[in-house]
């Protein structure tokens, strides 16, 4: 199964690249992130023409996530983090073919200190309770989107722009992610690549892709059950590079 992981940043926006992109790379199952839809307007019936499945839970103009499946019915959907109060659609699970996936679009958090840092944090700390749950029930299981944390300095451009007091890489959002990891999880980018200055995501601004001035935030975590099977890990620059692309690109993974 390849699973990949796309921030599309407006799915009405970015609808023929989609459709391009899963033409042409032919993914077993899509986790997307910032639909930006109401659910009324969700493509599915386009999808369902290129042979996916859909499950969703939009917002107008803000957030929204999605998981697409080809082949295998999306079995047991959860919508949001059980037990934590939030109208923001960031969060949605579903099972495909025995592995459970849950596909996360973390929030920014805007800065450091901020009530939505704040925010950040909180919704962190219960999508850790949650998925030791799911990881109980669930031992295969992948944890994919775009978290809005960069690991460690390898996923970042510059390390002394992007440190310990900045967001999307402080020392409690890299905490946070690492208390995941610590429940028996691994980023699937890692066990195949250990170099730095591959990055997921580029600002539009000042010529950001070309530079490569990125940070790799969009990621695969696969739990133990699936590290052995886990065959290949990659990001797919490509789209990055069409007329009017998101400002991400897909994250993959490949389990045997």
């Amino acid at each position: 199964m390849k699973i990949a992981s796309w921030n599309v940043n407006s799915l009405n926006v970015r609808l023929p690249h989609l459709e391009q992109w899963l033409q042409a790379a032919q993914p077993d199952v899509v986790g997307l992130q910032e639909t930006k839809l109401e659910d009324n307007r969700f493509p599915d019936a386009v999808l369902a023409g290129l042979g996916y499945r859909s499950v969703f839970a939009g917002q107008k103009t803000y957030n929204g996530v999605a998981l697409l499946a080809r082949g295998h019915a999306l079995d047991d959907v959860t919508i949001g983090i059980p037990g934590f109060d939030d109208a923001q659609r960031r969060a949605i699970a579903a099972t495909v073919n025995g592995i459970r996936i849950v596909n996360l679009y973390v929030v920014n958090g805007q800065d450091v200190g901020t009530e939505k840092y704040d925010y950040k944090l909180r919704w962190l700390d219960a999508v850790h309770g949650w998925i030791a749950d799911e990881l109980s029930r669930h031992p295969q299981l992948v944890v994919m989107g775009d978290f809005n944390i960069a690991p460690d300095d390898r996923d970042v451009h510059d390390p002394a722009v992007w440190n310990d007091a900045s967001i999307l890489t402080s020392t409690a959002e890299r905490a946070a992610l690492q208390r995941l990891l610590n429940l028996g999880l691994h980023d699937a980018y890692r066990l195949h690549h250990s170099e730095g200055g591959f990055f997921s995501w580029w600002d539009y601004r000042q010529a950001g892709f070309r530079r490569n001035l990125g940070l790799r935030i969009d990621l695969t975590l696969v739990s133990d059950a699936l590290r052995g099977k886990t065959v290949a890990a990659d990001i797919d620059r490509e789209p990055r590079t069409w007329d009017r692309p998101s400002d991400h690109a897909p994250a993959w993974v490949e389990i045997a």
